[in-house]
């Protein structure tokens, strides 16, 4: 089979699209054929090692998994012997931020991480739904969220951030985001009620809008920037660590502020990709895709996501 590896960490040049044998799926294992994945900004980490922590999960040295990938979605073409729930030819997908070797033609994943594909949508659009979604989820689902309260989402049109928008707007809340000039109409389309230009405004300094929550979805700003467009009893999320790591220390200082920090480690993905696949069949989540490479151009797809220009999710279709 071909597949994408890197075998040292580094540069999307590092990568090597190479033939391997196709695994053999172990007793509590499923091979699939994968025929969509995305890079995405897990996998870019994962190439890079970087931030530096990833060495200490991913390998110090040198990558313990040389495939690339994360998130997958593919057909069943062999189970495992003690395999039951699922069959040749059903449609999954799954996701795994530590590696799950999917940017490749197949792979071996234990069943317990797979989920079977709703019936209307496409390879493409399951494995659009994974990465950002996943991360989307714990924003979400570590606060409680009020009618009549009001949200803003930085980067709302990166993979997380389209994502959380059309999850936020479950909930009768006044939403604004913030994105690039040429995606203003699409963030609109998606449920927010403001739009903040960032090559022109800086959302940060409109003092008048108060916000119960600020997500920040891409990492680009800080609780410090945000703390004055936070209402009184104001809750602040970001998805990176921030300079010096501080959004893993603050919840501790913050944590008997009225204004508040909360770091969002991810849930289990047998809680997040159910409530994805949920809201896939009932229409209220739509993935957005930017465009789709083959996996010889791999390479390409990995030196356009880390320019953090995309719009929603990358594919790779195989």
């Amino acid at each position: 089979m071909k597949a994408a590896i890197r075998t040292h960490y580094g540069s999307p040049d590092q990568i090597e699209i190479t033939s391997l044998d196709i695994p053999t799926p172990k007793a509590d294992e499923v091979l699939v054929k994968i025929h969509a994945t995305t890079v995405n900004r897990t996998d870019c980490a994962n190439l890079t090692a970087k931030p530096f922590i990833m060495r200490f999960i991913l390998g110090f040295s040198k990558p313990k998994k040389p495939i690339l990938g994360t998130d997958f979605a593919a057909e069943v073409v062999e189970i495992g012997e003690n395999v039951t729930e699922f069959k040749k030819g059903d449609k999954v997908m799954g996701f795994n931020d530590m590696g799950a070797e999917s940017q490749a033609e197949f792979t071996s994943v234990p069943a317990k991480n797979l989920f079977l594909m709703p019936e209307n949508i496409s390879y493409n659009q399951a494995a659009a739904s994974l990465e950002g979604a996943h991360y989307a989820y714990s924003f979400v689902h570590k606060v409680d969220i009020k009618p009549g309260q009001k949200v803003l989402i930085n980067g709302a049109s990166g993979a997380i951030g389209s994502a959380l928008l059309q999850f936020v707007r479950q909930y009768k809340v006044t939403i604004a985001a913030t994105c690039h000039t040429k995606n203003l109409e699409l963030i609109k389309s998606l449920g927010a009620d403001k739009v903040y230009d960032y090559t022109s405004e800086d959302f940060t300094t409109d003092t008048k809008a108060q916000y119960d929550f600020v997500f920040d979805t891409v990492g680009k700003s800080t609780f410090g920037k945000c703390k004055p467009i936070l209402s009184k009893n104001g809750v602040y999320i970001s998805s990176e660590l921030g300079p010096y790591s501080q959004n893993v220390f603050l919840p501790l200082v913050t944590a008997i502020s009225k204004k508040k920090v909360i770091f969002p480690i991810p849930f289990s993905t047998q809680k997040t990709i159910p409530y994805i696949i949920n809201l896939l069949k009932q229409g209220k989540f739509v993935p957005v895709i930017d465009r789709a490479y083959t996996l010889d151009d791999i390479a390409q797809a990995y030196s356009y996501v880390i320019t953090g220009q995309k719009t929603g999710n990358v594919i790779v279709s195989i």
